[in-house]
């Protein structure tokens, strides 16, 4: 009889947590070095290039899970792609460049994003839109549900902080399909804090309200970018429920491919991101959640904030890089 492995047992080598913190700061050097040109493409297919590059020297046998865009419509980094020399079986997801829009017009929170976790422990999402909602930790269990109306929300999480509505701050993607979501919200007397893009920064800003001013996520936002967001809750701590909006044929036919069996499923962050996670964030442009690259004569700077679900480890740290080589592309 064949015995269970121990949480021990299970865990992902610990030298991961360096590894992957490289990862995303190649990344995210690559990205910021096209700051504030005005080109998306050429920043994010930068920060793609140093990306996969950096993977595919780890000694892991990874398959990327959430990444640039299904087969066909992504040349690398899509979902399906093999990376690394060979070694622990990993799921992988990735955003290289969060914020393209962001990095391109040098506004704040562009970050290269990265998680990592055992092989089958991250969820195989599509690329289409989830519905979600977020809040950081110290809360009771199932406080929010995603088919809560808006003011309940509101209601439930001023409550639980001991204040008024009109001392929580929700985040809202600033997009068109989220304007009777924030008529709402700012009916009970919140207050919203709009961002142009990069929810997988808003979602982990919600762990940590003292310093970003957010205390819940709420809307719809990209589907890989939940999984990710998904992962460092695990690390962190805080609640996190998700559904894929899966409105066709055609999106529903690509989830079933993906082994998505019920469309209509709600997710947690633990089923999104299970087993032993690690997640790393790099600043490309400057954000609450970290600074953005600093180039110097001599050196050039990064800050990264990388976690372990584990041990519940968060780190944040700031590099200085005097190697330049290492971030020139091959």
């Amino acid at each position: 009889m064949s015995e269970e492995k121990t949480p021990h047992e299970d865990a992902l080598d610990r030298v991961l947590t360096v590894e992957v913190m490289r990862v995303t700061e190649r990344a995210a050097v690559a990205a910021a070095r096209l700051r504030g040109r005005g080109d998306e493409k050429a920043a994010d297919q930068a920060a793609v290039d140093a990306m996969r590059r950096e993977l595919n020297r780890l000694a892991i046998e990874g398959i990327v899970v959430i990444g640039e865009g299904e087969r066909d419509e992504a040349p690398m980094l899509y979902i399906g792609e093999a990376v690394g020399t060979g070694g622990h079986r990993v799921d992988i997801a990735l955003d290289p460049l969060e914020g393209t829009t962001l990095c391109a017009k040098d506004m704040p929170n562009s970050i290269a994003t990265l998680a990592l976790a055992n092989g089958g422990a991250l969820l195989h999402a599509p690329d289409v839109y989830m519905q979600k909602i977020a809040i950081g930790p110290g809360y009771p269990d199932g406080l929010l549900e995603l088919d809560m109306p808006p003011d309940e929300v509101v209601r439930r999480v001023a409550r639980e902080k001991g204040v008024p509505p009109a001392e929580v701050t929700a985040c809202v993607l600033d997009r068109p399909r989220h304007t009777q979501l924030i008529d709402e919200l700012r009916k009970t007397g919140a207050a919203v804090r709009l961002i142009s893009d990069g929810d997988v920064a808003g979602v982990i800003n919600t762990t940590n309200p003292l310093e970003s001013g957010i205390d819940l996520y709420i809307g719809i936002g990209a589907a890989p970018e939940g999984v990710l967001a998904a992962a460092a809750l695990r690390c962190v701590g805080g609640q996190m429920q998700g559904r894929l909006i899966l409105d066709n044929e055609e999106r529903r036919s690509r989830a079933e491919k993906m082994g998505i069996s019920d469309p209509d499923k709600i997710y947690t962050h633990e089923e999104m991101a299970s087993g032993d996670v690690y997640f790393s964030a790099t600043g490309v442009t400057d954000g609450n959640l970290v600074r953005g690259v600093r180039f110097h004569p001599d050196y050039i700077e990064t800050e990264t904030i990388v976690m372990r679900s584990f041990h519940g480890t968060v780190r944040t740290i700031r590099a200085r890089h005097t190697d330049f080589s290492k971030f020139l592309p091959a």
